[in-house]
């Protein structure tokens, strides 16, 4: 029998969004620059006044615990999630895998800080123990802690979509329900046709499950008000029942004529109730991500579009899902972390004989990190937040 710690198990993920590579070819995914952060402050640690002013002396890992969430508690800005790693590179080769249990200890010497875990100079973590018998044993990557809490991202990432003009109406559309019901829910059963060029058919290899989104909401940017996108508004989902094709029917005077028959589908989720008009497109494939919060390389800019929701939501708050004016483009991707800056406000100066306008400095209200990315436009989900986040606020670099 062998004795040996959890964190040197071999490990796969299970329902996660963090990888082993060997498993599944899938890296978990650190960025050059977030590599070459990490080893900076590895040679020189942090300067004590880059800690946060009331960094704890210690810290032991505990489920529920990110990286940003930690990173949080010993440094002023959590994004900077890799100079925490750095701190302590010797003793966290990846800084995906570190475990509930463990201990981390904040060194101060010479105005510079590091971090280490409890068992990096001899000691041994608080650490639950397993016995091995002489085979493999696989424990779940969910014992490991996460970059950050995805929780709040997953849910939209099959729903938001951003279209270009009139690409919408080339989708297949429902074109009639059952008994003429007006409104479609879960269970229900609905007809759809497809364009000239792209039938619903069944007789190919294809997907067979389809989300099904109604209108398209042109997103304009603030600044410039130029059209970046249109949202389509996601409404269900629906699995192909039988394709579209074609019937010979005899009419009244015996002449044959070719009638369409169309393509069956079943509404398999319900976010509203769906009805005739409404389009179609095929399930995406469920990518593997990860989300590394890290800041863009070079000057960002860009305001808030909209709102998800934003029919029903005036003003976002944290953990809520926004549209912005920059993407792929732009060099946008997922993980990027920017400020959210709140305008300031535009006065007249009372004290001035000439009553002078004013505008007061724009005031940093909070942060978001960017999880899906189109050409023009991206979704970010909003991580931290002091005031209510609206429409036309504007984005810097997280520095």
């Amino acid at each position: 029998m062998v004795k040996t710690t959890i964190a040197s198990t071999v490990i796969i993920a299970l329902g996660s969004s963090l990888w082993n590579a060997s498993a599944w070819g899938q890296p978990l995914v650190v960025t050059p620059v977030q590599t070459a952060t990490a080893r900076q402050v590895a040679k020189a640690g942090v300067p004590l006044n880059e800690l946060a002013p009331d960094a704890p002396d210690s810290h032991t890992v505990k489920r529920g615990d990110t990286l940003w969430s930690i990173s949080t508690l010993f440094l002023r800005s959590p994004w900077r999630w890799p100079e925490l790693w750095g701190m302590n590179m010797d003793a966290i080769k990846n800084p995906h895998l570190i475990y509930p249990g463990q201990k981390l200890v904040l060194e101060k010497s010479n105005g510079r800080a590091v971090l280490r875990t409890a068992g990096a100079q001899g000691e041994q973590p608080d650490m639950e123990t397993v016995r091995l018998s002489p085979r493999t044993r696989v424990s779940g990557l969910s014992d490991a802690i996460q970059s950050l809490d995805t929780r709040f991202i997953e849910p939209f990432l099959a729903e938001p979509l951003i279209v270009e003009a009139g690409e919408m109406s080339k989708a297949p559309r429902i074109v009639a329900t059952r008994a003429n019901q007006v409104m479609l829910t879960r269970g229900d059963r609905a007809y759809v046709r497809g364009s000239s060029d792209a039938p619903v058919l069944d007789d190919q290899p294809r997907v067979k499950t389809f989300r099904i989104f109604r209108d398209t909401t042109p997103l304009k940017d603030p600044e410039s008000g130029e059209v970046l996108g249109y949202e389509a508004q996601f409404v269900g989902k629906a699995t192909l029942a039988q394709g579209e094709s074609t019937e010979d029917i005899v009419n009244a005077e015996g002449k044959i004529s070719s009638s369409i028959v169309p393509a069956t589908i079943d509404i398999t989720v319900a976010k509203q109730e769906m009805r005739v008009g409404d389009r179609l497109l095929p399930e995406p494939e469920r990518q593997i991500l990860s989300y590394l919060p890290h800041a863009p390389e070079g000057k960002v800019g860009g305001r808030i579009v909209s709102i998800y929701g934003s029919d029903i939501v005036a003003n976002a708050a944290q953990n809520q899902i926004v549209v912005i004016s920059r993407g792929q483009r732009d060099g946008i991707e997922s993980g990027h972390v920017m400020a959210i800056l709140q305008e300031g406000q535009r006065l007249i100066d009372k004290t001035d004989p000439t009553r002078a306008p004013m505008k007061l400095p724009d005031e940093r209200n909070g942060l978001l990190m960017v999880f899906k990315t189109f050409e023009k436009l991206s979704y970010a989900l909003i991580l931290n937040v002091k005031d209510a986040v609206r429409v036309g606020d504007r984005l810097a670099a997280p520095r």
